[in-house]
Protein backbone atom coordinates (compact mmCIF):
# COMPACT_ATOMS: atom_id res chain seq x y z
CA UNK A 1 0.00 0.00 0.00
CA UNK A 2 1.52 3.18 -0.96
CA UNK A 3 2.27 6.10 1.55
CA UNK A 4 0.63 9.74 1.45
CA UNK A 5 3.58 12.01 1.55
CA UNK A 6 3.41 15.06 4.42
CA UNK A 7 0.80 13.34 6.82
CA UNK A 8 0.97 14.66 10.41
CA UNK A 9 0.24 12.54 13.36
CA UNK A 10 -0.24 13.96 17.07
CA UNK A 11 1.34 11.65 19.58
CA UNK A 12 -0.24 12.56 23.68
CA UNK A 13 2.73 10.64 25.44
CA UNK A 14 2.22 10.42 29.41
CA UNK A 15 5.34 9.22 31.04
CA UNK A 16 6.48 9.06 34.82
CA UNK A 17 7.34 13.07 35.62
CA UNK A 18 6.16 14.79 32.10
CA UNK A 19 4.30 14.55 29.36
CA UNK A 20 4.38 15.55 25.97
CA UNK A 21 2.79 16.02 22.44
CA UNK A 22 4.79 15.18 19.93
CA UNK A 23 3.79 15.45 16.15
CA UNK A 24 5.65 13.02 13.53
CA UNK A 25 5.31 13.72 9.77
CA UNK A 26 5.78 11.69 7.34
CA UNK A 27 7.53 12.52 4.59
CA UNK A 28 9.58 11.28 1.55
CA UNK A 29 9.37 7.65 3.21
CA UNK A 30 10.31 9.05 6.32
CA UNK A 31 8.99 10.52 9.98
CA UNK A 32 10.38 13.57 11.02
CA UNK A 33 9.72 14.59 14.56
CA UNK A 34 9.35 17.60 16.66
CA UNK A 35 8.14 18.23 20.21
CA UNK A 36 4.63 20.77 20.26
CA UNK A 37 4.64 20.87 24.25
CA UNK A 38 5.93 19.38 26.98
CA UNK A 39 3.95 19.92 31.03
CA UNK A 40 4.46 18.12 33.79
CA UNK A 41 2.71 15.21 35.03
CA UNK A 42 2.75 14.96 38.81
CA UNK A 43 0.31 12.68 40.75
CA UNK A 44 -1.54 14.93 43.92
CA UNK A 45 -2.18 13.51 47.16
CA UNK A 46 -5.73 14.28 48.05
CA UNK A 47 -7.32 12.80 51.02
CA UNK A 48 -4.87 10.03 51.52
CA UNK A 49 -5.03 8.73 48.49
CA UNK A 50 -2.58 9.52 45.63
CA UNK A 51 -4.21 10.30 42.45
CA UNK A 52 -3.74 11.20 39.01
CA UNK A 53 -4.28 15.09 37.69
CA UNK A 54 -6.68 14.21 35.49
CA UNK A 55 -8.52 17.61 35.63
CA UNK A 56 -4.99 19.30 34.45
CA UNK A 57 -3.57 16.62 32.27
CA UNK A 58 -6.94 16.74 30.04
CA UNK A 59 -6.84 20.35 29.66
CA UNK A 60 -2.67 20.11 28.87
CA UNK A 61 -4.23 17.55 26.03
CA UNK A 62 -6.13 20.49 24.49
CA UNK A 63 -3.48 23.30 25.24
CA UNK A 64 -1.13 20.33 22.83
CA UNK A 65 -4.83 20.90 20.40
CA UNK A 66 -4.34 24.91 20.80
CA UNK A 67 -0.69 25.29 19.85
CA UNK A 68 -1.24 23.15 16.57
CA UNK A 69 -4.43 24.72 15.57
CA UNK A 70 -2.46 28.14 16.18
CA UNK A 71 0.55 26.57 14.42
CA UNK A 72 -1.15 25.91 11.18
CA UNK A 73 -0.85 22.40 11.43
CA UNK A 74 -3.15 20.23 10.42
CA UNK A 75 -3.66 17.23 12.29
CA UNK A 76 -4.44 13.75 10.93
CA UNK A 77 -4.98 12.17 14.11
CA UNK A 78 -4.37 11.63 17.69
CA UNK A 79 -3.26 8.66 19.19
CA UNK A 80 -2.50 8.81 23.54
CA UNK A 81 -0.30 6.19 25.76
CA UNK A 82 0.83 5.74 28.70
CA UNK A 83 1.88 2.89 31.49
CA UNK A 84 0.02 0.30 32.35
CA UNK A 85 -2.31 -0.55 35.16
CA UNK A 86 -4.24 2.45 36.43
CA UNK A 87 -8.08 3.03 35.23
CA UNK A 88 -11.15 5.01 35.85
CA UNK A 89 -14.27 4.26 36.62
CA UNK A 90 -17.73 5.79 35.13
CA UNK A 91 -21.22 6.02 36.25
CA UNK A 92 -24.46 5.01 33.92
CA UNK A 93 -24.56 8.38 32.40
CA UNK A 94 -20.39 8.12 31.50
CA UNK A 95 -19.80 10.43 34.50
CA UNK A 96 -16.33 10.17 35.91
CA UNK A 97 -16.44 8.86 39.77
CA UNK A 98 -13.61 10.54 41.14
CA UNK A 99 -10.01 11.12 39.78
CA UNK A 100 -8.65 7.76 39.32
CA UNK A 101 -5.96 6.61 41.76
CA UNK A 102 -1.78 6.28 40.46
CA UNK A 103 -0.20 2.96 41.05
CA UNK A 104 2.62 4.23 43.42
CA UNK A 105 -0.22 4.79 46.02
CA UNK A 106 0.21 2.69 48.93
CA UNK A 107 -3.69 1.47 48.83
CA UNK A 108 -2.79 -2.20 47.44
CA UNK A 109 -0.58 -3.04 50.71
CA UNK A 110 -0.87 -6.14 51.76
CA UNK A 111 -3.76 -6.43 49.65
CA UNK A 112 -1.73 -8.91 46.95
CA UNK A 113 -1.26 -11.85 49.48
CA UNK A 114 -5.11 -11.61 50.67
CA UNK A 115 -5.81 -12.73 47.16
CA UNK A 116 -3.05 -15.44 47.45
CA UNK A 117 -5.21 -16.72 50.16
CA UNK A 118 -8.68 -17.13 47.96
CA UNK A 119 -6.61 -18.19 44.74
CA UNK A 120 -3.05 -19.87 44.57
CA UNK A 121 -0.45 -17.29 43.13
CA UNK A 122 0.37 -20.07 41.16
CA UNK A 123 -3.24 -20.49 39.43
CA UNK A 124 -3.07 -16.39 39.26
CA UNK A 125 0.39 -16.68 36.97
CA UNK A 126 -0.91 -19.68 34.94
CA UNK A 127 -4.40 -18.24 34.21
CA UNK A 128 -2.73 -14.74 33.24
CA UNK A 129 0.86 -15.08 32.64
CA UNK A 130 1.47 -12.11 34.31
CA UNK A 131 4.42 -10.66 36.87
CA UNK A 132 2.80 -10.68 40.06
CA UNK A 133 3.06 -6.88 41.09
CA UNK A 134 0.96 -5.03 43.97
CA UNK A 135 -0.12 -2.73 42.21
CA UNK A 136 -1.61 -4.57 39.23
CA UNK A 137 -5.22 -3.63 38.67
CA UNK A 138 -6.06 -6.92 39.72
CA UNK A 139 -5.22 -5.99 43.42
CA UNK A 140 -6.22 -2.28 42.92
CA UNK A 141 -10.16 -3.83 41.95
CA UNK A 142 -9.42 -6.33 44.91
CA UNK A 143 -9.02 -3.46 47.73
CA UNK A 144 -11.42 -1.31 46.19
CA UNK A 145 -14.08 -4.38 46.82
CA UNK A 146 -12.28 -5.80 49.78
CA UNK A 147 -12.88 -2.11 51.15
CA UNK A 148 -16.24 -1.88 50.08
CA UNK A 149 -15.68 1.36 47.65
CA UNK A 150 -18.56 3.12 47.20
CA UNK A 151 -16.85 3.66 44.02
CA UNK A 152 -16.84 0.46 42.74
CA UNK A 153 -20.48 -0.33 43.46
CA UNK A 154 -21.81 2.91 41.47
CA UNK A 155 -19.65 2.43 38.48
CA UNK A 156 -20.82 0.50 35.35
CA UNK A 157 -17.43 1.04 33.06
CA UNK A 158 -13.96 0.95 33.78
CA UNK A 159 -11.33 2.40 31.23
CA UNK A 160 -7.57 2.70 31.14
CA UNK A 161 -5.88 5.45 31.05
CA UNK A 162 -5.63 5.88 27.39
CA UNK A 163 -9.59 5.02 27.23
CA UNK A 164 -10.35 7.05 29.33
CA UNK A 165 -8.19 9.64 27.71
CA UNK A 166 -9.75 9.31 24.65
CA UNK A 167 -13.19 8.42 25.71
CA UNK A 168 -13.43 12.34 27.37
CA UNK A 169 -11.89 13.50 24.07
CA UNK A 170 -14.30 11.53 21.80
CA UNK A 171 -17.35 10.59 23.63
CA UNK A 172 -16.38 6.35 22.35
CA UNK A 173 -15.60 4.21 24.71
CA UNK A 174 -13.33 1.17 24.17
CA UNK A 175 -10.62 -0.98 25.59
CA UNK A 176 -7.66 -1.72 23.60
CA UNK A 177 -5.77 -4.61 24.05
CA UNK A 178 -1.99 -4.09 24.97
CA UNK A 179 -3.21 -1.71 27.88
CA UNK A 180 -5.53 -4.23 28.63
CA UNK A 181 -3.26 -6.90 28.58
CA UNK A 182 -1.05 -5.36 31.85
CA UNK A 183 -4.05 -5.63 34.49
CA UNK A 184 -3.80 -9.77 35.21
CA UNK A 185 -7.29 -9.98 34.19
CA UNK A 186 -7.05 -10.91 30.68
CA UNK A 187 -5.77 -14.32 29.79
CA UNK A 188 -2.97 -14.06 27.29
CA UNK A 189 -4.28 -17.19 25.62
CA UNK A 190 -7.84 -16.09 25.02
CA UNK A 191 -6.93 -12.36 24.79
CA UNK A 192 -10.12 -12.12 26.99
CA UNK A 193 -11.33 -11.19 30.50
CA UNK A 194 -10.76 -14.12 32.71
CA UNK A 195 -14.32 -13.79 34.85
CA UNK A 196 -13.76 -17.24 36.80
CA UNK A 197 -10.77 -15.61 38.20
CA UNK A 198 -12.62 -12.30 38.85
CA UNK A 199 -15.50 -13.69 40.54
CA UNK A 200 -13.28 -15.45 42.57
CA UNK A 201 -11.99 -12.46 44.04
CA UNK A 202 -14.91 -10.60 44.13
CA UNK A 203 -13.93 -8.27 41.45
CA UNK A 204 -17.45 -7.35 39.61
CA UNK A 205 -16.73 -8.09 35.84
CA UNK A 206 -19.60 -5.97 34.21
CA UNK A 207 -17.29 -3.17 34.42
CA UNK A 208 -15.16 -4.39 31.83
CA UNK A 209 -15.77 -3.46 27.80
CA UNK A 210 -14.46 -5.91 24.88
CA UNK A 211 -11.27 -5.83 24.23
CA UNK A 212 -10.31 -4.70 20.78
CA UNK A 213 -6.41 -4.77 18.90
CA UNK A 214 -4.22 -2.00 18.42
CA UNK A 215 -4.51 0.41 15.43
CA UNK A 216 -7.90 1.15 14.52
CA UNK A 217 -9.70 4.46 15.04
CA UNK A 218 -11.94 4.76 18.31
CA UNK A 219 -13.85 7.97 17.11
CA UNK A 220 -13.59 11.68 16.53
CA UNK A 221 -12.85 14.63 18.59
CA UNK A 222 -16.27 15.77 20.32
CA UNK A 223 -17.78 18.78 18.07
CA UNK A 224 -17.46 21.27 21.06
CA UNK A 225 -13.87 20.45 21.40
CA UNK A 226 -13.02 20.53 18.14
CA UNK A 227 -14.54 24.30 18.18
CA UNK A 228 -12.61 24.89 21.36
CA UNK A 229 -9.27 23.58 20.27
CA UNK A 230 -9.47 24.50 16.73
CA UNK A 231 -8.16 21.54 14.84
CA UNK A 232 -11.63 20.38 13.76
CA UNK A 233 -12.99 16.61 14.38
CA UNK A 234 -9.79 14.73 13.77
CA UNK A 235 -9.99 10.71 14.36
CA UNK A 236 -8.42 9.33 17.69
CA UNK A 237 -6.76 6.37 17.16
CA UNK A 238 -6.76 3.77 19.80
CA UNK A 239 -2.92 3.01 19.13
CA UNK A 240 -0.78 0.82 21.51
CA UNK A 241 -2.27 2.09 24.80
CA UNK A 242 0.67 1.21 26.72
CA UNK A 243 3.58 3.03 26.54
CA UNK A 244 5.84 0.20 26.45
CA UNK A 245 4.13 -1.65 23.32
CA UNK A 246 4.48 1.65 21.95
CA UNK A 247 8.31 1.50 22.57
CA UNK A 248 8.65 -1.94 21.17
CA UNK A 249 6.23 -1.15 17.86
CA UNK A 250 9.29 1.34 17.40
CA UNK A 251 12.44 -0.94 17.66
CA UNK A 252 14.31 -0.81 14.76
CA UNK A 253 15.13 -4.63 14.34
CA UNK A 254 14.37 -6.04 10.75
CA UNK A 255 14.46 -9.92 12.14
CA UNK A 256 12.96 -11.48 15.35
CA UNK A 257 16.68 -11.84 16.96
CA UNK A 258 16.78 -9.34 19.28
CA UNK A 259 16.03 -8.61 22.52
CA UNK A 260 15.14 -5.35 23.78
CA UNK A 261 15.12 -2.28 26.79
CA UNK A 262 12.44 0.29 26.87
CA UNK A 263 14.63 1.94 29.34
CA UNK A 264 13.68 5.04 31.68
CA UNK A 265 12.38 5.03 35.11
CA UNK A 266 11.76 1.77 34.32
CA UNK A 267 13.94 -0.84 32.30
CA UNK A 268 11.54 -3.18 30.20
CA UNK A 269 13.40 -6.17 29.11
CA UNK A 270 11.82 -9.13 27.12
CA UNK A 271 11.37 -10.72 23.32
CA UNK A 272 8.54 -10.46 21.42
CA UNK A 273 6.85 -14.00 20.73
CA UNK A 274 3.66 -15.20 18.89
CA UNK A 275 2.87 -17.37 21.96
CA UNK A 276 2.77 -17.02 26.01
CA UNK A 277 5.48 -18.19 27.90
CA UNK A 278 3.95 -19.73 30.88
CA UNK A 279 6.09 -22.24 33.13
CA UNK A 280 6.91 -22.69 36.62
CA UNK A 281 10.60 -20.93 36.10
CA UNK A 282 8.96 -18.22 33.76
CA UNK A 283 6.95 -17.64 37.18
CA UNK A 284 9.98 -18.07 39.51
CA UNK A 285 11.86 -15.26 36.92
CA UNK A 286 8.31 -12.76 37.43
CA UNK A 287 8.65 -12.75 33.95
CA UNK A 288 5.22 -11.41 32.55
CA UNK A 289 3.02 -11.70 29.10
CA UNK A 290 1.98 -8.62 27.65
CA UNK A 291 0.13 -7.47 24.45
CA UNK A 292 2.21 -6.18 22.07
CA UNK A 293 1.52 -5.37 18.54
CA UNK A 294 0.29 -7.07 15.12
CA UNK A 295 -0.71 -10.43 17.58
CA UNK A 296 2.79 -10.79 19.24
CA UNK A 297 3.29 -10.75 22.99
CA UNK A 298 5.45 -8.80 24.56
CA UNK A 299 7.50 -11.69 27.12
CA UNK A 300 9.56 -9.26 29.72
CA UNK A 301 10.60 -8.57 33.17
CA UNK A 302 10.44 -5.04 34.87
CA UNK A 303 13.48 -4.23 36.22
CA UNK A 304 14.62 -0.84 37.90
CA UNK A 305 15.50 1.45 35.92
CA UNK A 306 16.85 4.94 35.87
CA UNK A 307 14.38 5.87 38.76
CA UNK A 308 17.05 4.63 41.53
CA UNK A 309 19.38 7.57 39.46
CA UNK A 310 16.84 10.26 39.52
CA UNK A 311 16.03 9.25 43.19
CA UNK A 312 19.67 9.78 44.05
CA UNK A 313 19.90 13.07 42.44
CA UNK A 314 17.28 14.99 43.99
CA UNK A 315 18.85 13.64 47.09
CA UNK A 316 21.87 15.32 46.46
CA UNK A 317 20.32 18.87 45.26
CA UNK A 318 18.29 18.52 48.36
CA UNK A 319 22.09 18.45 50.15
CA UNK A 320 22.88 20.86 47.96
CA UNK A 321 24.56 19.26 45.15
CA UNK A 322 23.09 19.63 42.41
CA UNK A 323 24.60 17.87 39.49
CA UNK A 324 23.13 16.90 35.81
CA UNK A 325 22.89 13.29 34.61
CA UNK A 326 26.15 13.59 32.44
CA UNK A 327 28.05 14.89 35.39
CA UNK A 328 26.73 11.94 37.85
CA UNK A 329 27.76 9.78 34.62
CA UNK A 330 31.19 11.26 34.52
CA UNK A 331 32.00 10.52 38.28
CA UNK A 332 30.64 7.00 38.15
CA UNK A 333 33.18 6.25 35.12
CA UNK A 334 36.11 7.47 37.10
CA UNK A 335 35.22 5.52 40.14
CA UNK A 336 36.67 2.27 41.18
CA UNK A 337 34.87 -0.71 39.40
CA UNK A 338 32.57 -3.80 41.09
CA UNK A 339 33.18 -1.99 44.72
CA UNK A 340 29.13 -3.09 45.63
CA UNK A 341 26.63 -4.34 44.02
CA UNK A 342 22.74 -4.85 44.78
CA UNK A 343 19.31 -6.00 43.41
CA UNK A 344 18.19 -3.13 41.96
CA UNK A 345 14.35 -4.69 42.47
CA UNK A 346 14.64 -4.93 46.51
CA UNK A 347 11.61 -3.80 47.39
CA UNK A 348 13.04 -0.70 49.07
CA UNK A 349 13.97 0.99 45.69
CA UNK A 350 10.23 1.10 44.90
CA UNK A 351 9.28 4.17 46.82
CA UNK A 352 10.84 7.89 46.85
CA UNK A 353 13.17 8.61 49.48
CA UNK A 354 16.45 8.97 50.64
CA UNK A 355 17.58 6.36 47.78
CA UNK A 356 22.00 7.14 48.48
CA UNK A 357 21.24 6.39 51.98
CA UNK A 358 18.47 2.59 50.98
CA UNK A 359 21.71 1.70 49.02
CA UNK A 360 23.99 2.26 52.13
CA UNK A 361 21.74 0.07 54.03
CA UNK A 362 21.50 -2.54 50.88
CA UNK A 363 25.51 -3.40 50.91
CA UNK A 364 25.84 -3.45 54.81
CA UNK A 365 23.27 -5.99 55.09
CA UNK A 366 24.78 -8.26 52.28
CA UNK A 367 28.38 -7.54 54.07
CA UNK A 368 29.74 -4.72 51.92
CA UNK A 369 31.33 -1.65 52.35
CA UNK A 370 28.90 1.05 51.79
CA UNK A 371 29.53 3.55 48.49
CA UNK A 372 29.99 7.28 50.08
CA UNK A 373 30.74 9.40 47.35
CA UNK A 374 28.34 10.37 44.19
CA UNK A 375 30.86 8.39 41.83
CA UNK A 376 30.80 5.18 43.87
CA UNK A 377 27.06 4.91 44.19
CA UNK A 378 26.10 5.86 40.73
CA UNK A 379 28.75 3.24 39.24
CA UNK A 380 27.24 0.58 41.58
CA UNK A 381 23.87 2.15 40.18
CA UNK A 382 24.84 1.37 36.48
CA UNK A 383 26.59 -2.01 37.19
CA UNK A 384 24.20 -3.68 39.18
CA UNK A 385 21.51 -2.59 36.36
CA UNK A 386 23.64 -3.88 33.85
CA UNK A 387 24.53 -7.39 35.88
CA UNK A 388 20.54 -7.66 35.95
CA UNK A 389 19.70 -7.12 32.66
CA UNK A 390 22.42 -9.98 32.05
CA UNK A 391 20.37 -12.40 34.17
CA UNK A 392 16.72 -11.40 33.13
CA UNK A 393 18.24 -11.77 29.37
CA UNK A 394 19.18 -15.38 30.06
CA UNK A 395 16.07 -15.76 31.71
CA UNK A 396 14.64 -14.95 28.49
CA UNK A 397 16.64 -17.29 26.58
CA UNK A 398 15.62 -19.97 28.28
CA UNK A 399 12.00 -19.02 27.67
CA UNK A 400 12.53 -18.99 24.11
CA UNK A 401 14.84 -21.66 23.77
CA UNK A 402 17.72 -20.27 21.75
CA UNK A 403 20.32 -17.14 22.22
CA UNK A 404 19.78 -13.75 21.84
CA UNK A 405 22.22 -12.29 19.55
CA UNK A 406 21.62 -8.48 19.92
CA UNK A 407 20.38 -6.17 22.00
CA UNK A 408 18.21 -2.77 21.43
CA UNK A 409 17.98 -0.59 24.04
CA UNK A 410 15.08 2.47 22.98
CA UNK A 411 13.63 5.10 25.58
CA UNK A 412 15.78 8.28 27.50
CA UNK A 413 17.80 5.50 28.86
CA UNK A 414 19.32 4.58 25.53
CA UNK A 415 21.42 8.11 25.95
CA UNK A 416 23.38 6.99 29.02
CA UNK A 417 26.49 5.68 27.36
CA UNK A 418 28.04 4.11 29.86
CA UNK A 419 25.01 2.15 31.15
CA UNK A 420 25.18 1.12 27.80
CA UNK A 421 28.47 0.24 27.28
CA UNK A 422 28.43 -1.82 30.95
CA UNK A 423 25.29 -3.60 29.56
CA UNK A 424 27.15 -4.74 26.52
CA UNK A 425 29.86 -5.90 28.15
CA UNK A 426 27.70 -7.49 30.83
CA UNK A 427 26.00 -9.76 28.21
CA UNK A 428 28.88 -9.73 25.36
CA UNK A 429 26.51 -9.02 22.77
CA UNK A 430 26.13 -5.58 20.61
CA UNK A 431 23.92 -3.21 21.84
CA UNK A 432 22.01 -0.79 19.27
CA UNK A 433 21.12 2.42 21.10
CA UNK A 434 18.11 4.07 20.22
CA UNK A 435 15.32 6.08 19.06
CA UNK A 436 15.12 7.62 22.22
CA UNK A 437 11.77 8.87 21.49
CA UNK A 438 10.43 5.53 20.71
CA UNK A 439 7.50 5.83 22.29
CA UNK A 440 6.29 8.71 20.87
CA UNK A 441 7.59 7.14 17.06
CA UNK A 442 5.51 3.55 17.89
CA UNK A 443 2.11 6.05 18.79
CA UNK A 444 2.47 8.33 15.70
CA UNK A 445 3.72 5.14 13.61
CA UNK A 446 0.48 3.44 14.37
CA UNK A 447 -1.51 6.05 13.48
CA UNK A 448 -0.27 6.00 10.09
CA UNK A 449 -0.88 2.13 10.31
CA UNK A 450 -4.58 2.81 11.47
CA UNK A 451 -4.97 5.25 8.69
CA UNK A 452 -3.71 2.85 5.97
CA UNK A 453 -0.59 4.73 5.59
CA UNK A 454 1.79 2.04 6.25
CA UNK A 455 1.24 -1.42 5.23
CA UNK A 456 2.75 -3.60 7.85
CA UNK A 457 5.03 -3.94 10.91
CA UNK A 458 7.94 -4.48 8.80
CA UNK A 459 7.20 -1.60 6.64
CA UNK A 460 6.79 0.57 9.81
CA UNK A 461 10.21 -0.52 11.61
CA UNK A 462 11.89 -0.06 8.06
CA UNK A 463 10.58 3.48 8.26
CA UNK A 464 11.88 3.75 12.15
CA UNK A 465 15.27 2.57 10.91
CA UNK A 466 15.75 5.13 8.03
CA UNK A 467 14.42 8.20 9.88
CA UNK A 468 16.25 7.76 13.00
CA UNK A 469 20.43 7.73 13.67
CA UNK A 470 20.82 4.67 16.29
CA UNK A 471 24.16 3.84 17.62
CA UNK A 472 25.92 0.75 17.92
CA UNK A 473 27.97 -0.26 21.16
CA UNK A 474 30.07 -3.51 21.09
CA UNK A 475 31.32 -5.62 24.06
CA UNK A 476 34.76 -5.35 25.39
CA UNK A 477 36.43 -7.67 27.76
CA UNK A 478 33.48 -9.97 29.30
CA UNK A 479 36.10 -11.45 31.99
CA UNK A 480 35.96 -8.98 34.39
CA UNK A 481 31.99 -8.60 33.99
CA UNK A 482 31.93 -12.77 34.52
CA UNK A 483 33.52 -12.62 37.40
CA UNK A 484 31.62 -9.59 38.68
CA UNK A 485 28.29 -11.61 37.73
CA UNK A 486 29.07 -14.37 40.08
CA UNK A 487 29.64 -12.12 42.93
CA UNK A 488 26.56 -10.42 42.04
CA UNK A 489 24.45 -13.68 42.02
CA UNK A 490 26.20 -14.50 45.79
CA UNK A 491 25.29 -11.16 46.95
CA UNK A 492 21.71 -11.09 45.44
CA UNK A 493 20.71 -14.76 45.86
CA UNK A 494 19.65 -15.12 42.58
CA UNK A 495 19.88 -17.89 40.35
Amino acid sequence: MGMTEGTTFLAMDFGASSGRAMLGTLEDGRLNLRELHRFSNDPVELAGRLQWDLPRLFFEIKQSLNKAAREGVRIASIGIDTWGVDYGLLDARGRLLGDPVHYRDRRTDGRMEEAFARVAKEEIYARTGLALLPFNTLYQLFTQAQEGDALLSCASDLLFMPDLMAYLLTGVKGCEYTIASTSQMLSPRTRSWDGELLQKLGIPTHLLLPVTEPGVVRGTLLSEIARETGVGEVPVVAVAGHDTASAVAAVPALDEDFAYISSGTWSLVGIETHEPVISAEAREANLTNEGGVDGTIRVLKNVMGLWIIQECRREWERRGCALTFAQIAQQAQEAPAFAALFDPDEEDFMTPGDMPAKIAACCRRTGQRAPETVGAVARAVFESLALKYRWTVQKLEKARGSAIGTLHIVGGGSNNALLNQFTADALGIPVITGPSEATAIGNLMMQAKALGLVEDMRALRGIVARSFAVGRVEPGDRRPWDAAYDRFLQITGLR
